[in-house]
């Protein structure tokens, strides 16, 4: 299957037109029109090779939402037509116990990820795996996701990661009905947790440095918004919450947080610095608090999580774009100029 992308050919390149070819379906293969693609940072970090040195031409994205053209034989989920979404992941090794609890994401094997990845020799195209900035993608169907009918198509896309994100550790950590949740952050992934937060039933304030995202932290559902600047504020809120969602993929303070964490709540850590942060374990002792880390979630929590949204009406704040827009997207990114995820029209390839 020919295929119209968007790729950069080095780390210092800026994307542009790219075509290559699919490869055949399988028995067990879904073959996907994609209508929208999500921009998650992650992209950035790995078109440009600062994980690491990428695998080019780069096709990234796996926030991938689109319409059944055709299944293999054996396809018994899907049918032609439907409403689907790829995610983080196309493939994991299956049989390992995290595979075998539906936790691909932590595979002993290391999963297959959507885009610049050889770990799979079933799924690559050309070498190694091409995601969602482009026109078509073929999936296993175990790791094809059903996209609820009533929710905005364009705007499901960012929950095949930010959604899923912020959703399982906060189903992990059993937030519920009357806990106090704290998002730490207010971007791509801050947003999605306070939306989701708020459909557990917690109370939920946003905790920012930025003085300006007050209205949208309301507006997003929050019932509070908490200058992290604002000392007396911080002091007034000393061991308050049950739980803060850290969502801050820069170095900042962990201190400030703690203080803020009740005895025995949590700081969910799911924004990934580059830098190492500083831990007292100190606050952590005299209060037994602990700090949990979380990746993605596996097919089932992912299919749940969608689910959630669809039955609550919940999706991300979106600006679409058109592919030629990508390069510009990915500098806005950078300056957190963008409110809160660029989606692509992949009808623009």
């Amino acid at each position: 299957m020919e295929v119209k992308a968007y790729a950069n050919h080095a780390a210092d390149k800026p994307f542009e037109p790219y075509s290559f070819t699919r490869r055949e379906p399988g028995p067990e293969d879904v073959a996907i029109d994609i209508k929208y693609c999500g921009i998650c940072h992650s992209d950035i970090h790995t078109a440009r090779s600062e994980w690491g040195p990428a695998f080019y031409p780069c096709v990234p994205g796996h926030e991938i939402v689109g319409v059944v053209k055709s299944v293999g034989s054996d396809v018994t989920k899907f049918s032609v037509g439907d409403t689907v979404g790829v995610g983080c992941m196309v493939d994991s090794c299956r049989t390992c116990p995290s595979c075998q609890q539906g936790l691909e994401q932590y595979c002993d094997n290391g999963f297959t990820s959507t885009y610049n990845n050889t770990f799979n020799n079933k799924v690559k195209d050309d070498g190694y795996t091409k995601g969602g900035y482009s026109t078509h993608i073929v999936v296993d169907e175990r790791f094809v996701l059903r996209v609820p009918e009533n929710l905005e198509l364009q705007a499901v896309a960012p929950l095949l990661c930010a959604g899923i994100t912020t959703y399982s550790p906060l189903k992990h950590a059993g937030v519920k009905k009357g806990d106090r949740v704290a998002i730490l952050g207010l971007g791509g992934l801050g947003h999605m947790g306070v939306k989701l937060a708020a459909s557990f039933g917690a109370e939920v304030t946003v905790l920012s440095r930025s003085p300006g995202k007050r209205e949208d932290a309301e507006r997003l559902g929050a019932s509070n918004f908490l200058l992290t600047t604002d000392d007396d504020e911080v002091a007034k809120h000393s061991e308050y919450f049950d739980f803060i969602l850290d969502t801050v993929s820069a170095p900042h303070d962990l201190a400030q947080a703690m203080g803020m964490i009740k005895r025995e709540g949590k700081l969910l850590m799911v924004g990934a610095s580059d830098k190492p942060l500083d831990l007292n374990v100190f606050p952590l002792i005299f209060k037994r608090r602990s700090v949990m880390g979380s990746l993605i979630g596996g097919i089932p929590e992912t299919q749940e999580m969608l689910d959630h949204c669809g039955k609550h009406g919940i999706v991300s704040d979106i600006e679409l774009i058109k592919a030629d827009y990508i390069n510009e997207a990915y500098e806005r990114v950078l300056k957190s100029d963008v409110k809160y995820r660029f989606v692509i029209d992949c009808a623009s390839f």
